[in-house]
């Protein structure tokens, strides 16, 4: 130890520093410090110290308690910015109820003065909530990158790493867009990507009949028109298949239509066609969902289980009420038996 106080002491002198803030442990070594420093002729630098960050058992945060490393954090699906603002967070505030800040509000609002005493406890939980609110305002140049880095990347990768640095398909650009803008509108992991677009790419309405209770609201007689009118317009061409260049425009002036020749509107009107073309009752716009499934077709890997619109439809053919309704009781029945 007094080797070490020497030398970052002469360290510190020799490289100028004007503040040293560091963990409570090192309260003892501050002392000697300043004392060396004293004894050389320097001028010691402003000590400040910080609590320690406990984990969630209010013991010494170590590996045992999960990642350590800023590599690990961010294999994890947290950026940067998120990091900064809960470390910043977990020893200081500015006095404020605030909790989200930039990196340019927090260089302006951090203050040594408010440096906070008493042992802060890493939650993971709270961490994801401030990456959450981090990564769903992130500027679109900067979401993008990250989404086709994650969707190239996991056992459940939806693009190959080979296929992105390949492909030439004009259409490529289009895809990373719209699959950018559903995975950040419910992110809150970078590495939720796959899962939140592959989604959308998949189709499983009967697991909604047997999990979702919502799904009722929408097994009715009412349904019926709509999955025929959706069946015959698919046939006839007049529903949009997502590959058209205006296909926010088509698919809203569809929708009004058809609306107006089923006598729906607002919730009853969404609410089955949402079902009966994605298989849930919620997630991202209905269109950006149809526009992806279009889409995917030339760019994905081959082997994704992606379930077209075609072969939605063809299971809307072969779509049985009677049925519907036997499954959510059957689910309901063995729920109550648990």
């Amino acid at each position: 130890m007094p080797v070490y106080n020497f030398c970052v002491s002469v360290d510190d002198a020799f490289m100028k520093i004007t503040h040293v803030i560091r963990a409570e442990e090192h309260l003892t070594n501050t002392l000697r410090q300043m004392l060396i420093l004293e004894a050389l002729g320097h001028k010691p630098p402003t000590y400040a110290h910080c609590s320690l960050i406990l984990g969630s058992d209010r013991s010494k945060l170590s590996k045992r308690h999960g990642a350590t490393s800023v590599q690990q954090f961010s294999k994890q699906g947290f950026i940067p910015a998120a990091m900064l603002n809960y470390l910043a967070n977990l020893g200081w505030n500015d006095g404020t109820p605030k909790e989200i800040y930039s990196p340019k509000e927090l260089m302006e609002a951090f203050d040594l003065n408010r440096i906070i005493k008493s042992p802060a406890i890493f939650d993971m939980v709270k961490l994801t909530w401030i990456n959450q609110q981090h990564v769903r305002v992130l500027p679109f140049d900067e979401i993008r990158p990250i989404v086709l880095k994650e969707l190239s990347i996991g056992d459940n990768a939806i693009l190959s790493s080979s296929d992105v640095s390949a492909n030439t398909d004009p259409s490529f650009g289009d895809f990373l867009n719209i699959a950018t803008k559903i995975a950040q509108r419910d992110m809150d992991l970078t590495t939720d990507t796959n899962r939140l677009v592959g989604i959308c790419l998949q189709y499983d309405s009967r697991q909604s009949l047997a999990t979702d209770p919502h799904v009722e609201e929408v097994l009715n007689d009412a349904l019926i028109p709509v999955i025929e009118a959706l069946i015959d317009d698919f046939s006839s061409g007049a529903m949009p298949n997502g590959l058209e260049t205006n296909f926010s425009d088509l698919w809203k002036g569809y929708m009004k239509t058809l609306g107006g020749k089923l006598g729906l509107k607002g919730k009853a009107l969404f609410h089955p066609v949402r079902f009966c073309l994605t298989g849930r009752m919620s997630g991202p716009d209905v269109g950006d969902q149809i526009r992806l499934i279009a889409l995917a077709q030339a760019n994905i890997k081959s082997d994704y289980p992606l379930v077209t619109l075609k072969s939605r439809i063809d299971a809307l053919r072969s779509f049985s009420l009677d049925e519907a309704k036997k499954i959510v009781e059957e689910s309901k029945a063995k729920q109550q038996s648990q």
